[in-house]
């Protein structure tokens, strides 16, 4: 991390918290709205899946703001994030294959629009959980060029909480005095 400010950090968190929530109802105008894709079930599960990882992403920038303000060295709710972690799978595998079996029956702007949701959901869940593959300010771009990808910030929370609750039982033992 580069040498910004405590101000600059929060700033920076609550930004990304509000325009994740933002772009919940702004991405429904636009594509709903303005383009006029029809509101049928595959584009609504699709348009769905994507407001669920963006309402998981403002939850944990909204967590990591906690995290700052509190200084506490453990992220608030990360339990609610590893039971998310492995819930989305399940929920994007099941809305993706209803979704793929839309565009089978129904191929068009009534079923295309949701597939595109629906992978974007699955970005966003490897953006958050696995790899950050969002490099939006110049000290990203650096890491970047220099290393690649890089470990998603929500993935490498969620490591120190596992290996934190794993220590003390590995100090005494694994036994439980």
């Amino acid at each position: 991390m580069d040498h910004r400010s405590r101000a600059w950090a929060e700033r920076r968190l609550r930004s990304l918290a509000w325009l994740e929530l933002l772009n919940i109802p702004l991405q429904a105008v636009v594509w709903f709205g303005v383009v006029g894709f029809p509101v049928t079930a595959g584009n609504s599960v699709g348009f769905t899946l994507f407001a669920l990882l963006l309402l998981e992403g403002a939850g944990y920038w909204s967590a990591k703001l906690r995290q700052l303000a509190t200084r506490n060295r453990s992220l608030p709710g990360a339990g609610v994030f590893v039971v998310a972690r492995r819930g989305n799978v399940a929920v994007l595998v099941a809305g993706l294959l209803f979704i793929v079996w839309t565009v089978v029956v129904d191929p068009g702007a009534g079923s295309w629009p949701g597939l595109g949701f629906g992978l974007f959901a699955v970005l966003e869940h490897v953006n958050y959980f696995h790899v950050q593959l969002m490099y939006d300010t110049a000290e990203d771009l650096r890491y970047l060029r220099s290393r690649g990808l890089r470990r998603a910030h929500l993935a490498r929370d969620l490591a120190v909480r596992k290996r934190r609750s794993v220590a003390p039982l590995m100090t005494n033992g694994g036994s439980q005095d």
